[in-house]
Protein backbone atom coordinates (compact mmCIF):
# COMPACT_ATOMS: atom_id res chain seq x y z
CA UNK A 1 0.00 0.00 0.00
CA UNK A 2 2.89 2.66 0.99
CA UNK A 3 4.50 2.54 -2.85
CA UNK A 4 0.84 2.28 -4.30
CA UNK A 5 0.75 6.08 -2.49
CA UNK A 6 3.91 6.94 -3.60
CA UNK A 7 2.93 6.07 -7.23
CA UNK A 8 -0.30 8.34 -6.81
CA UNK A 9 1.59 11.22 -5.50
CA UNK A 10 2.94 11.81 -8.25
CA UNK A 11 -0.48 11.79 -10.31
CA UNK A 12 -2.95 14.47 -10.28
CA UNK A 13 -5.46 14.51 -7.33
CA UNK A 14 -8.26 13.13 -9.35
CA UNK A 15 -5.85 10.34 -10.86
CA UNK A 16 -5.52 9.30 -7.56
CA UNK A 17 -8.45 8.58 -6.58
CA UNK A 18 -8.49 5.39 -8.65
CA UNK A 19 -6.90 3.40 -6.50
CA UNK A 20 -5.76 0.00 -6.89
CA UNK A 21 -2.78 -2.23 -7.85
CA UNK A 22 -4.70 -4.52 -10.18
CA UNK A 23 -3.27 -4.15 -13.73
CA UNK A 24 -6.45 -3.64 -14.51
CA UNK A 25 -6.73 -0.08 -12.91
CA UNK A 26 -3.15 0.45 -13.95
CA UNK A 27 -4.47 -0.31 -17.98
CA UNK A 28 -7.33 2.27 -17.04
CA UNK A 29 -4.81 4.78 -15.52
CA UNK A 30 -2.30 4.64 -18.85
CA UNK A 31 -5.33 4.96 -20.91
CA UNK A 32 -6.70 8.27 -19.26
CA UNK A 33 -2.98 9.40 -19.89
CA UNK A 34 -3.35 8.81 -23.61
CA UNK A 35 -7.05 9.60 -24.25
CA UNK A 36 -7.22 13.08 -22.19
CA UNK A 37 -5.44 15.15 -23.93
CA UNK A 38 -8.26 14.69 -27.39
CA UNK A 39 -11.39 15.93 -27.60
CA UNK A 40 -12.72 12.35 -28.50
CA UNK A 41 -15.83 11.11 -26.89
CA UNK A 42 -15.61 8.34 -24.46
CA UNK A 43 -17.71 6.07 -23.19
CA UNK A 44 -17.06 4.33 -19.80
CA UNK A 45 -18.77 1.06 -19.31
CA UNK A 46 -18.51 -1.10 -16.07
CA UNK A 47 -21.53 -2.08 -13.41
CA UNK A 48 -23.09 0.49 -11.17
CA UNK A 49 -20.79 1.66 -8.13
CA UNK A 50 -17.69 0.65 -9.84
CA UNK A 51 -16.25 4.46 -10.43
CA UNK A 52 -17.33 5.41 -13.49
CA UNK A 53 -18.18 9.06 -12.99
CA UNK A 54 -13.78 9.31 -11.40
CA UNK A 55 -12.79 7.82 -14.38
CA UNK A 56 -14.64 10.95 -16.28
CA UNK A 57 -13.09 12.94 -13.75
CA UNK A 58 -9.58 11.73 -13.91
CA UNK A 59 -9.99 12.52 -17.57
CA UNK A 60 -11.34 15.99 -17.55
CA UNK A 61 -8.74 16.79 -14.95
CA UNK A 62 -5.84 15.36 -16.87
CA UNK A 63 -6.98 17.78 -20.12
CA UNK A 64 -6.86 21.02 -21.35
CA UNK A 65 -10.15 21.96 -20.81
CA UNK A 66 -9.24 21.29 -16.92
CA UNK A 67 -9.74 24.68 -16.06
CA UNK A 68 -13.30 24.55 -17.66
CA UNK A 69 -16.64 22.92 -15.75
CA UNK A 70 -16.79 19.35 -14.88
CA UNK A 71 -21.17 18.88 -15.55
CA UNK A 72 -22.34 15.63 -14.56
CA UNK A 73 -26.36 14.72 -15.20
CA UNK A 74 -27.79 11.82 -14.88
CA UNK A 75 -29.92 10.95 -17.82
CA UNK A 76 -32.51 8.15 -15.96
CA UNK A 77 -33.13 10.67 -12.78
CA UNK A 78 -34.59 13.48 -15.21
CA UNK A 79 -37.92 13.37 -17.01
CA UNK A 80 -37.46 13.66 -20.79
CA UNK A 81 -39.20 17.19 -21.30
CA UNK A 82 -36.73 18.52 -18.19
CA UNK A 83 -33.86 16.78 -19.10
CA UNK A 84 -34.03 18.27 -22.77
CA UNK A 85 -33.79 21.87 -21.52
CA UNK A 86 -31.37 21.14 -18.82
CA UNK A 87 -29.08 20.16 -21.79
CA UNK A 88 -30.25 22.31 -24.35
CA UNK A 89 -31.63 25.29 -22.29
CA UNK A 90 -34.78 26.86 -23.27
CA UNK A 91 -36.38 30.69 -24.63
CA UNK A 92 -39.11 32.24 -22.85
CA UNK A 93 -42.55 30.94 -23.06
CA UNK A 94 -41.51 27.96 -24.87
CA UNK A 95 -43.62 26.14 -22.58
CA UNK A 96 -45.82 26.67 -19.46
CA UNK A 97 -43.40 28.00 -16.62
CA UNK A 98 -40.68 29.51 -18.41
CA UNK A 99 -40.92 32.76 -17.58
CA UNK A 100 -37.13 33.33 -18.77
CA UNK A 101 -34.70 32.05 -21.27
CA UNK A 102 -32.09 29.52 -19.66
CA UNK A 103 -28.95 28.02 -21.06
CA UNK A 104 -28.25 24.71 -20.75
CA UNK A 105 -25.50 22.49 -19.72
CA UNK A 106 -24.26 22.51 -23.45
CA UNK A 107 -24.04 26.22 -23.29
CA UNK A 108 -22.99 26.95 -19.92
CA UNK A 109 -19.90 24.10 -19.79
CA UNK A 110 -18.34 26.38 -22.59
CA UNK A 111 -15.14 24.87 -23.21
CA UNK A 112 -15.57 22.03 -20.20
CA UNK A 113 -17.03 18.24 -20.44
CA UNK A 114 -20.40 17.16 -19.86
CA UNK A 115 -20.24 13.97 -18.03
CA UNK A 116 -23.78 12.13 -19.48
CA UNK A 117 -24.36 8.98 -16.99
CA UNK A 118 -26.62 6.34 -17.44
CA UNK A 119 -26.77 7.43 -21.34
CA UNK A 120 -28.82 3.94 -22.18
CA UNK A 121 -31.86 5.85 -20.91
CA UNK A 122 -31.68 8.31 -22.59
CA UNK A 123 -35.24 8.64 -24.94
CA UNK A 124 -35.67 8.25 -28.55
CA UNK A 125 -36.68 12.28 -28.53
CA UNK A 126 -33.49 13.08 -26.97
CA UNK A 127 -30.83 10.82 -28.73
CA UNK A 128 -30.77 12.79 -32.29
CA UNK A 129 -30.45 16.24 -30.78
CA UNK A 130 -27.58 14.82 -28.80
CA UNK A 131 -26.02 13.20 -31.84
CA UNK A 132 -26.22 17.06 -33.34
CA UNK A 133 -24.91 18.54 -30.73
CA UNK A 134 -21.58 16.28 -31.10
CA UNK A 135 -21.56 16.31 -35.28
CA UNK A 136 -22.65 19.17 -35.84
CA UNK A 137 -21.09 21.18 -32.22
CA UNK A 138 -24.32 23.07 -32.27
CA UNK A 139 -27.56 22.64 -30.28
CA UNK A 140 -31.28 23.96 -30.33
CA UNK A 141 -32.63 25.41 -27.24
CA UNK A 142 -36.49 24.56 -26.64
CA UNK A 143 -38.51 26.75 -28.76
CA UNK A 144 -35.80 28.40 -30.33
CA UNK A 145 -35.62 28.41 -33.88
CA UNK A 146 -31.78 29.22 -34.03
CA UNK A 147 -28.81 26.98 -33.26
CA UNK A 148 -26.32 27.84 -31.07
CA UNK A 149 -22.63 26.93 -31.15
CA UNK A 150 -21.28 24.93 -28.46
CA UNK A 151 -17.97 23.52 -27.42
CA UNK A 152 -18.01 21.10 -25.23
CA UNK A 153 -16.54 17.49 -25.09
CA UNK A 154 -18.87 14.47 -24.34
CA UNK A 155 -17.81 11.47 -21.79
CA UNK A 156 -20.62 8.95 -21.67
CA UNK A 157 -21.21 6.57 -19.26
CA UNK A 158 -23.37 3.03 -18.62
CA UNK A 159 -23.34 -0.05 -17.34
CA UNK A 160 -25.97 -1.57 -19.99
CA UNK A 161 -24.72 -3.24 -23.36
CA UNK A 162 -25.34 -0.44 -26.01
CA UNK A 163 -24.80 -2.78 -28.70
CA UNK A 164 -27.53 -5.02 -27.88
CA UNK A 165 -29.56 -1.66 -27.25
CA UNK A 166 -28.91 -0.81 -31.01
CA UNK A 167 -29.69 -4.56 -31.81
CA UNK A 168 -32.97 -3.86 -30.47
CA UNK A 169 -34.02 -0.65 -31.46
CA UNK A 170 -34.09 1.29 -28.52
CA UNK A 171 -30.48 3.00 -28.78
CA UNK A 172 -29.17 4.75 -32.41
CA UNK A 173 -26.59 2.74 -33.76
CA UNK A 174 -25.01 6.61 -35.49
CA UNK A 175 -24.59 7.81 -32.13
CA UNK A 176 -23.29 4.67 -30.28
CA UNK A 177 -20.41 4.85 -32.94
CA UNK A 178 -20.11 8.68 -31.89
CA UNK A 179 -20.33 7.81 -28.41
CA UNK A 180 -17.98 4.81 -28.84
CA UNK A 181 -15.15 6.37 -29.98
CA UNK A 182 -12.92 5.36 -27.38
CA UNK A 183 -14.37 2.60 -25.20
CA UNK A 184 -13.35 2.30 -21.18
CA UNK A 185 -14.60 -0.51 -19.02
CA UNK A 186 -14.41 -0.18 -15.82
CA UNK A 187 -14.37 -4.15 -14.27
CA UNK A 188 -16.55 -4.87 -11.31
CA UNK A 189 -14.26 -5.11 -7.83
CA UNK A 190 -15.03 -8.95 -7.80
CA UNK A 191 -12.68 -9.22 -10.89
CA UNK A 192 -10.05 -7.43 -9.09
CA UNK A 193 -9.62 -8.09 -5.56
CA UNK A 194 -5.93 -7.21 -5.28
CA UNK A 195 -7.54 -3.69 -5.02
CA UNK A 196 -9.85 -3.58 -2.27
CA UNK A 197 -7.28 -3.59 0.26
CA UNK A 198 -5.78 -0.59 -1.07
CA UNK A 199 -9.48 0.66 -1.29
CA UNK A 200 -10.32 0.05 2.37
CA UNK A 201 -7.11 2.07 3.16
CA UNK A 202 -8.01 4.67 1.14
CA UNK A 203 -11.38 5.07 1.85
CA UNK A 204 -10.77 4.71 5.87
CA UNK A 205 -8.48 8.09 5.57
CA UNK A 206 -11.25 9.99 3.11
CA UNK A 207 -13.91 9.20 6.27
CA UNK A 208 -11.21 9.96 9.11
CA UNK A 209 -10.99 13.49 7.47
CA UNK A 210 -15.03 13.85 6.55
CA UNK A 211 -15.86 12.28 10.08
CA UNK A 212 -12.83 13.69 12.21
CA UNK A 213 -12.07 9.76 13.29
CA UNK A 214 -8.74 8.44 13.41
CA UNK A 215 -8.93 5.18 12.92
CA UNK A 216 -5.43 3.72 11.35
CA UNK A 217 -7.05 0.90 9.25
CA UNK A 218 -8.48 -2.35 9.34
CA UNK A 219 -7.18 -5.48 10.80
CA UNK A 220 -5.98 -8.34 9.11
CA UNK A 221 -8.77 -10.25 9.81
CA UNK A 222 -11.26 -7.33 9.06
CA UNK A 223 -9.46 -7.05 5.67
CA UNK A 224 -9.22 -11.29 5.10
CA UNK A 225 -13.35 -10.84 5.28
CA UNK A 226 -13.88 -7.59 3.56
CA UNK A 227 -11.85 -9.21 0.47
CA UNK A 228 -14.04 -12.38 0.50
CA UNK A 229 -17.06 -10.89 -0.01
CA UNK A 230 -18.96 -10.32 -3.76
CA UNK A 231 -19.67 -6.83 -3.25
CA UNK A 232 -22.24 -6.74 -6.01
CA UNK A 233 -22.61 -2.94 -5.06
CA UNK A 234 -18.83 -2.43 -5.80
CA UNK A 235 -16.88 0.33 -4.61
CA UNK A 236 -19.92 2.16 -3.78
CA UNK A 237 -21.17 -0.83 -1.29
CA UNK A 238 -17.76 -1.13 -0.01
CA UNK A 239 -17.54 2.53 1.14
CA UNK A 240 -20.89 2.15 2.74
CA UNK A 241 -20.12 -0.81 4.93
CA UNK A 242 -16.91 1.05 5.82
CA UNK A 243 -19.03 4.04 6.74
CA UNK A 244 -20.82 1.98 9.01
CA UNK A 245 -18.17 0.30 10.46
CA UNK A 246 -16.50 3.81 11.63
CA UNK A 247 -19.41 4.92 13.17
CA UNK A 248 -20.55 2.30 15.15
CA UNK A 249 -16.93 0.23 16.16
CA UNK A 250 -14.58 1.46 18.95
CA UNK A 251 -10.94 1.39 18.83
CA UNK A 252 -8.22 2.45 16.29
CA UNK A 253 -8.86 -0.50 13.78
CA UNK A 254 -12.30 -2.11 11.96
CA UNK A 255 -12.61 -5.57 13.27
CA UNK A 256 -14.74 -8.04 11.99
CA UNK A 257 -17.17 -7.65 14.80
CA UNK A 258 -17.43 -3.68 12.79
CA UNK A 259 -18.43 -5.49 9.62
CA UNK A 260 -22.40 -5.79 9.02
CA UNK A 261 -23.33 -9.32 8.78
CA UNK A 262 -25.60 -8.92 6.04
Amino acid sequence: IQMLRRELSNLSPTISELVGRSQAMRNIVTLIQKVAPSDSTVLITGESGCGKEVVARAIHAQSARKDKLFLPVNCSAIPDTLLESQLFGHVKGSFTGAFNSNEGLFQRAKGGTIFLDEIADLSAVLQPKLLRAIEAKEILPVGSTQPARVDVRIIAATNADLQIACEQGRFREDLFYRLNVINIRVPPLRERREDIAPLIDYLIRRHNGEMKKSYKGADNAAIRTLMSLPWRGNIRELDNVLERAMILGDGEWITVNDIPHA
